[in-house]
This record gives C-alpha cells, sequence and structure tokens, in this order.
C-alpha cells in the first residue's frame, strides 16, 4: 500500500510539471498573432498605405526644379571667329492653385485607403485567431479522444480477462466471452481512428500557430471573454466594430472621391510658376544676365475625344454598385451576428446537457459492472452496452466543449472584437 501511495505523489508530481509547462489557449493565439505569414504580409500592405497617404500631402505643396546646362559654340565665319560657352542655371517654383477638387478628393481617398488598410488588417487578424483558436481545441479534443479510447481498451482488455475466468468456472457462456473480444477488436479500432485524427491536427495546427504542436496542451478552464449581453447588444457593437462591414463603407466612400476626380477631368486648373534663372556668356554682346519669369497658367479641357466624360459615367456606375455592395454587406454582417449567437446559446444548452448524460452513464456504468462482476443476473451485453454509452457521452462532452469555447470565439469574431488586444496579447 505505500507503495502504490508513493507511485501515486510521483505521478501527481509528474503531472503536474507537464501541465505547468503545456502550452495554454493564449500561447498558441498569441504565436499564430506574431509568427502568421498571411497576417504579417497584410501588416505590410497597411505600412504601404500609410506611405501613400503621406504621398497625397504632396499634391497641395509646391514644386521646386533645379536644372542648367552647358554648351560650347564655335564661330568660323570670315572675320569673326570667336568662341562661346554660354551657360544657364536656373530654379523654377510651380504652385497648383485649382485642380477641379482632384487634389482634395484623391487626398480623401489616400485616406479612406489607409482606414481600409487598417480594417483589412483587423480582418485578417480576426481569421487568424479565429484559426488559431479552432486548430488548438482541435488538437486538445484529438488527445483527449486518444485517451478516452485508451481508458476504454484497458477496461475491455481487463474484461476479457474477467469473462475468460468465469468461463473457466462456466459461470458465462462461450458467447459472452465473444461478445468481450468483439468488443475489444471494435475500441482498437476506434483508437486508430483516433490516433489518425491526432496526427492531422497536429499538422494543421503547426501551419496556422506557425510552431511544433507541444507534447502536452494545457486544459482550457475559464477564458474571460467579454462576450455581448444579448443579441440587440451584438448588433450594435457589430455596427460599430465589423470589419467586413466597415470596409464596404469606406470601399462606397472611396468611390465617392473616384466620381469627383473623374469629373475633375472636365473642369479648367490653373498653376502658378516662378522662374529664376542666371545665364553666363550668352553672346558676344551679353556674358551674364538674371532672368525672373513669373507664369499663370489655366486650362480648360473642351473635348478630348470623349474619353473623360466616359470615365466619369464609369465611375459613377461604380459608386453605385459599392453602395449595393454595402447594403448587401449590413445584411450579411446581420445574419451572421444572429447566427453566431445562436450558436453560442445552443451549445451551451448542449454542454449543459452532455454534461448531466455524463454524469449518469458513470454511475449506471460503474452499477452494472459491480452488478456483473458479482455474479447478479446481469449479462455481457449489457456491460459492454453500458460503457458504449459512457465512451460516447465523454467523447461527446469533449466535443461539446471544443464546440462552446469556439461559438465564443466565432461570436467575437462576428461583431468585431476578436483582436489582439481585446484578448490581452502580447504584441
Amino acid at each position: 500500500m505505500k507503495l502504490f501511495f508513493k507511485i501515486f505523489i510521483v505521478l501527481i508530481i509528474f503531472f503536474g510539471a507537464n501541465e505547468s509547462k503545456a502550452d495554454s489557449l493564449l500561447d498558441s493565439l498569441n504565436s499564430a498573432y506574431l509568427n502568421n505569414s498571411k497576417l504579417n504580409a497584410e501588416r505590410a500592405s497597411m505600412k504601404a498605405s500609410k506611405e501613400e497617404r503621406r504621398e497625397a500631402v504632396s499634391e497641395f505643396l509646391p514644386s521646386v526644379t533645379i536644372s542648367g546646362y552647358v554648351s560650347e559654340q564655335e564661330n568660323t565665319n570670315p572675320g569673326d571667329d570667336t568662341n562661346f560657352r554660354p551657360s544657364e542655371s536656373s530654379i523654377t517654383v510651380e504652385q497648383k492653385i485649382f485642380q477641379g477638387f482632384e487634389g482634395v478628393a484623391n487626398f480623401k481617398k489616400k485616406n479612406y485607403g489607409f482606414k481600409l488598410a487598417e480594417y483589412k488588417l483587423k480582418k485578417m487578424e480576426q481569421e487568424i485567431l479565429l484559426e488559431a483558436a479552432k486548430a488548438h481545441t482541435d488538437l486538445l479534443l484529438s488527445k483527449k479522444k486518444v485517451n478516452i479510447n485508451l481508458i476504454n481498451i484497458d477496461l475491455l482488455e481487463r474484461q476479457v480477462e474477467t469473462d475468460q475466468n468465469r468461463l473457466e468456472k462456466g459461470e458465462i457462456s462461450l458467447t459472452d466471452l465473444a461478445q468481450s473480444e468483439s468488443s475489444l477488436a471494435g475500441a482498437k479500432a476506434q483508437l486508430i481512428a483516433a490516433q489518425n485524427d491526432l496526427v492531422t491536427s497536429k499538422a494543421n495546427f503547426e501551419k496556422i500557430i506557425g510552431k511544433s504542436p507541444p507534447n502536452n496542451v494545457q486544459e482550457i478552464k475559464k477564458l474571460k471573454l467579454n462576450l455581448p449581453e444579448s443579441l440587440a447588444s451584438a448588433y450594435q457593437i457589430s455596427n460599430l466594430e465589423n470589419p467586413k462591414l466597415q470596409i464596404a463603407l469606406i470601399e462606397y466612400e472611396q468611390s465617392k472621391m473616384d466620381v469627383i476626380i473623374a469629373g475633375s477631368e472636365l473642369s479648367p486648373s490653373a498653376t502658378l510658376s516662378y522662374k529664376l534663372a542666371e545665364q553666363d556668356d550668352f553672346s558676344a554682346t551679353v556674358k551674364d544676365r538674371t532672368q525672373q519669369t513669373v507664369t499663370a497658367t489655366a486650362s480648360w479641357p473642351l473635348f478630348s475625344g470623349g474619353g473623360n466624360l466616359f470615365n466619369l459615367r464609369k465611375t459613377q456606375e461604380l459608386k453605385n454598385q459599392k453602395e449595393l455592395l454595402l447594403e448587401d454587406s449590413k445584411k450579411t454582417v446581420e445574419t451572421d451576428v444572429a447566427n453566431a449567437w445562436s450558436t453560442y446559446q445552443s451549445s451551451k444548452s448542449v454542454l449543459d446537457s452532455i454534461r448531466s448524460q455524463v454524469r449518469a452513464a458513470e454511475i449506471a456504468n460503474e452499477g452494472i459492472t459491480l452488478e456483473y462482476e458479482s455474479g447478479s443476473n446481469r449479462t455481457t451485453l449489457e456491460v459492454i452496452q453500458s460503457r458504449t454509452i459512457l465512451l460516447n457521452s465523454r467523447i461527446n462532452l469533449a466535443t461539446s466543449e471544443k464546440n462552446f469555447l469556439v461559438s465564443q470565439f466565432n461570436l467575437l469574431s462576428a461583431v468585431g472584437q476578436l483582436t489582439a488586444r481585446q484578448l490581452s496579447l502580447k504584441k
């Protein structure tokens, strides 16, 4: 008894140490957030959009150009053998005065483009974190299924040994032993299937999380997720934060700017320029001189083959398209939120029911097994059936726990709050 107690203590310490080294769900989420290649690519795209926004400011600033030339002139006329080296250095400053509101519209469009890049990054972030949560919970579920099947095989092997002894004593028939052996063979087949699922889960984990799957996965106990309190609250949050909806809205605003930019091709434009030039050795009579030139230029394209008019009509139709897509996005997001909320509520109820089922199945299996081993009128088939029910209920419990957790992440994603900030991940 003392030896058994020491072994028990050693096992507790061993598994406790392993649990402390096990990867948690937040570890997996944080690794995916930092290392996923798709997410990093979207981050680079957002940085490029930031530079485009800065570039748009140049539309309102003057342009400054420095230029110059040096040439060689040789006169070979009779009586005039003079060589000149004319040169000029100049600086030109040009300022756009009016562009038919093209500059303002382009500046606003680039600002919208930066916001669009931010929401596209948020959309990708949500997708990767949701995939990471699924990959982690799939790996945990696969490990649980393997362990449950191993425990089941251990129980069935002991039952086969017991039935062999009872058969020798004449307490049961050969048919009863065959039922036990058949059940054991079926359990081994289920274990093989569970082990194959585990291999697949590990490969998917490495692909999404960006690192090798850990030997130990920490049991998910309780997560503090800031979920909406009601469906109405979920709708309100999604209207403000859902990235799909915000992307559609920004693209519509950009299409309005495109119409203004296209319209500027039919509008007059005006520029003002100033040039200061210094010329040396200009001619035989002019050795050096300085010129200052101020030029105001105005233009109005009256006809350019109809291309500018056709382009304006095209952008107007594209604006109508974006408006329709925005309306569709509103309906789609509303449907997604409703489905996510419904799935969250139903998976919670299913989980509570299956927990009760597991408790009842454990009590029933324990009672039937004790009665069978004590030589009562319980049959081998009844014992096998009770263990099958217990096995299935435990697997259903593990699956329901995974589905309930994923439904919470899916709800956060639907309203637009499945972000590293909301989950307090390391950045």
